[in-house]
């Protein structure tokens, strides 16, 4: 039996669960996407935590509740006492920074529960190690976008630091798998939740990371010296001197450079960029030229100092990086909506970009004073997608459907048209219900779907998508599932029915029982991820529960998502309260396939 039709098989991931802790699907710690030296990872001993932090367990006494944390890999390590005393942050942070203003290790991140975050014992009782070592091992993207939307609430939320680690460190680690995932705004919200005296050699790699992310090298002002003399590493020394630069010490800049120039740290482009924005500050005289001639690939410096800089990125450049990059440009406020446009819907179908943002994006290009290019087109369409009579908003909306010569790209559209397809009335003739059901689901306007419920065509996937996503929910039968006629005659999808159908609670033991003998979904076996979900959802753990969920989708395609791993991940959802999501996530599935 497999998790997913992917290379990764449910029976190789229980193995690996089962034989070293966790699924080794990811990277052992933050791979660095800056050039060789920047980020490179701290080799220290663990220190002692934190003023606030939980304090740190030895492997012994603590235990993950899928095996022995002998089992699982070493995390990064936290600091050395020898660091701390040659930074010393603490002191300075004293005079800077009043006792009652300081934040506690104890509980870490920007959103509360009163501003839509989750509780902050969402990770329970779990131990942080094996929360971590799953975070740092998820493969980016997972298949489905409400998902990613669930795993980022999750990440970003004002959250109890687990036992055995150190707050800074467990709030580098989601910061990573937020970078990861393309949210580069909430990875730097967690990273500059943590007060600078707190700061872990781990979280200085991820302040550095987020700071260019978000291309904003001003955000690496307050931890440049300490993670210069923490470790002299070039990152650091070339944000030292961009921070002088920036503070209008030029003098203090150009030694800086200067030096890393002679000493051979930083030369070529990474080295211009430096000195451009150092150049950039009060004082600043320098002009400098960067030319991408000899440049072959786009890392994290080089994105975050051209979006700081406003140098323009070759186009061919952004096909050497992966996804979560795209999603970077997207959210950077240093380019034009026009720029940003194709970025923004990739980054929708990841759940980066809700419809209201894909929506004011185009608005703005439709108000852009330069009415030329693709962009405009599709500004104006989606205007008249809202304004115009009825009969000519519903062929402007299967315009916009249809022309995107991708999976991906139809899903992002329908994103885009999500409220356009709300609008209209029930009495449209032509309407093509399918598709303006999923459109609206993909901005959970589940109320507003309902109201096609009678008019769709029984057993096709316009009702099989309102079954799922149903808040009031009528009583269906293994029956129903079997007369789904999926577009396309798709098996996969009457597979995915019944898993979400199951996993919703909306058939009974008898027909669950049927069901899964019949379309083969056998939903009773048993392996370390099942029981690792199945256990989180009976502690009431609803982070736990969607980072092991985004675990059971790492894959970018929902056919390589089991109708298996679609049930328990619905099946958890809802017992810890989740079901909204549960809702979407099992409808998504009918959408995407």
């Amino acid at each position: 039996m497999r998790i997913s039709r992917t290379s990764v098989a449910l029976g190789a991931l229980a193995a690996v669960l089962i034989g070293a802790g966790l699924p080794a699907l990811g990277q052992d710690r933050p791979e660095s996407i800056l050039p060789p030296g920047f980020g490179d990872p701290v080799t220290a001993p663990t220190a002692a935590p934190a003023p606030g932090a939980t304090p740190r367990p030895s492997a012994s006494a603590t235990a993950a509740p899928v095996a022995p944390d002998d089992s699982l890999p070493t995390p990064a390590a936290s600091g050395t006492p020898e660091a701390a005393a040659t930074v010393d942050p603490a002191a300075l942070a004293r005079y800077e920074m009043p006792e009652y203003a300081r934040r506690s290790l104890a509980q870490v991140g920007p959103v509360g529960l009163a501003e839509g975050g989750m509780a902050p014992g969402a990770f329970g009782r779990e131990n942080g190690v094996y929360l971590e070592t799953l975070m740092r091992r998820l493969d980016t993207p997972i298949a489905s976008r409400w998902l990613a939307i669930g795993l980022r609430r999750a990440l970003v939320s004002r959250l109890d630091t687990p036992r055995g680690v150190n707050g800074a460190d467990f709030a580098a680690e989601r910061a990573w798998l937020l970078l990861r995932m393309g949210e580069a705004p909430s990875a730097r919200g967690v990273v500059q939740y943590v007060d600078a005296d707190n700061y872990t050699p781990k979280l200085y790699e991820m302040a550095l990371q987020t700071a260019l992310a978000n291309g904003d090298p001003a955000a690496l002002c307050s931890a440049a010296d300490g993670g210069a003399a923490l470790r002299r590493e070039r990152g650091w020394i070339l944000a030292q001197a961009m921070c002088a630069g920036l503070a209008g010490q030029p003098a203090k800049a150009q030694a800086l450079i200067s030096s890393a120039r002679s000493s051979g740290l930083a030369t070529g482009i990474d080295l211009l960029f430096a000195q451009k924005v150092a150049g950039s500050g009060a004082k600043g005289q320098q002009a400098v030229t960067i030319e991408w001639n000899s440049v072959d690939r786009l890392t994290a410096w080089r994105f975050g100092l051209a979006m700081a800089t406003g140098a323009e990125i070759p186009d061919a450049l952004y096909g050497t990086v992966t996804p979560n990059v795209i999603a970077w440009r997207a959210l950077s406020p240093a380019l034009t909506a026009k720029a940003r446009a194709t970025a923004a819907e990739q980054a929708a179908v990841r759940g980066v970009f809700s419809n209201a943002a894909l929506v004011d994006l185009y608005g703005a290009i439709d108000a852009d004073e330069d009415q030329s290019g693709a962009e405009v087109g599709i500004a104006r369409d989606l205007r008249t997608a809202y304004t115009a009579d009825v009969p000519t908003r519903l062929d402007t909306l299967k315009n916009l459907w249809d022309e995107p010569k991708t999976a991906d790209g139809r899903f992002a559209r329908l994103i885009l048209t999500a409220r356009a397809a709300a609008r209209i009335p029930l009495d449209a003739q032509g309407a093509d219900i399918d598709r303006l059901v999923a459109a609206m689901l993909t901005a959970g306007l589940d109320r507003a779907a309902m109201r096609w419920h009678d008019k769709a065509p029984a057993y096709g996937d316009a009702w099989a998508m309102l079954a799922l996503a149903d808040p009031d929910p009528a009583t269906l039968s293994y029956a129903d599932v079997r007369r789904y006629s999926p577009a396309g005659g798709d098996s996969l999808k009457r597979q995915m029915l019944f898993a979400g159908m199951a996993g919703l609670g909306r058939l009974s033991a008898a027909d669950i029982s049927r069901g899964a003998s019949a379309l083969d979904v056998p939903i009773g076996a048993q392996n370390a991820w099942t029981n690792a979900i199945s256990h989180a959802a009976m502690a009431h753990e609803p982070a736990t529960v969607m980072l092991l969920a985004g675990i059971g989708m790492q894959t970018r395609l929902w056919r390589g998502v089991s109708p298996v791993a679609l049930y328990h991940i619905v099946t958890a959802l809802r017992a810890v309260g989740r079901e909204g999501e549960a809702r979407m996530i099992a409808a998504e599935a009918i959408a995407r396939l």
